[in-house]
């Protein structure tokens, strides 16, 4: 039984990775520079971080068997949590700045990403 588990935990991370790389090549050949991946923070991890001139985006990944589960995946919790992480990022990474910031999430199932632009936002 634990050895299913830590085989199962690699197949997910090996599935994430593979989709973390797959939105940052769709954001790269739209003209976005990756500046980050798999940021990590003392309030967590960021996928990615992004940006043109004049945008910058934090990128939730979440690679699921289908969007619906991708999808409530990002769970209030870990969006409190990705906001404080892009906070410290900023502040270690002023030149990151940008005129528009956001927060995406991709939800990807079976190879095919669906893309939420601005899908977490400060209350």
């Amino acid at each position: 039984m634990y050895h299913q588990t830590i085989a199962k935990r690699r197949g997910a991370e090996i599935r994430g990775r593979q989709a973390e790389a797959d939105v940052a090549a769709i954001w790269s050949s739209r003209g976005f520079n990756i500046l980050a991946q798999r940021l990590r923070t003392k309030s967590g991890e960021i996928d990615l971080v992004i940006a043109n001139p004049d945008t910058l985006v934090f990128v939730e990944v979440k690679a699921r068997r289908t969007f619906a589960d991708a999808a409530y995946a990002v769970v209030p919790r870990q969006q409190r949590r990705l906001l404080e992480a892009a906070g410290l990022a900023l502040a270690e990474n002023a030149d990151w700045l940008r005129p528009a910031m956001r927060f995406d999430v991709a939800l990807v199932c079976d190879g095919v990403i669906e893309h939420i632009e601005d899908a977490i936002r400060y209350h």
